[in-house]
């Protein structure tokens, strides 16, 4: 996938120390229920379950560099939903508009096979929960969520159905 800023491709295991690049600030995760990423051994749980669950990195076109990374996970055939989220970006590239055209690239591609996408979002992410209202996701629950390998923290639950992605 791609859009005239980013690349959306499967993360590879090289992609550890670029990955871990755009990570490594303690400001990207301060909002996140996991504080702790920015340090080495708790991204190296996170990478795992990225290559586990076949996330995608993120990489800017203009400097050939990942910026970040993002995952569609937990796939329910019966709910016909899928949930996107585990995304991150480097603070050079907060508020320029990355994060709207990743979730358009990726909304745009998953709505040809579902009709409705979840996101976890933590509940002390600000940051992320107005982003999120921006693409006119609906807060419906709040629940304990374990990330991989992660212990469970509270996040709200956020729904967005593919007509409403497709009207807005």
């Amino acid at each position: 996938m791609e859009n005239q800023q980013v690349w959306l491709l499967p993360l590879e295991a090289t992609d550890f120390a670029d990955l871990y690049a755009a990570a490594s600030d303690p400001k990207v995760w301060e909002q996140h229920p996991n504080k702790d990423r920015w340090k080495p051994e708790a991204f190296g749980t996170y990478f795992e379950g990225a290559m586990a669950q076949k996330a995608l990195k993120i990489v800017d076109k203009a400097t050939n560099s990942i910026l970040g990374s993002t995952r569609f996970y937990d796939y329910d055939a019966q709910d016909d939903s899928i949930l996107i989220g585990y995304t991150f970006y480097a603070t050079r590239y907060w508020g320029k508009g990355f994060n709207l055209g990743v979730k358009a690239l990726m909304l745009d591609y998953v709505f040809q096979f579902v009709s409705r996408v979840y996101f976890h979002i933590g509940a002390d992410n600000m940051r992320s929960q107005i982003a999120i209202g921006r693409l006119g996701a609906e807060k419906i629950a709040e629940e304990e969520i374990a990330y991989f390998g992660e212990a469970p923290k509270l996040n709200f639950v956020y729904r967005l159905e593919k007509k409403a992605w497709l009207n807005r």
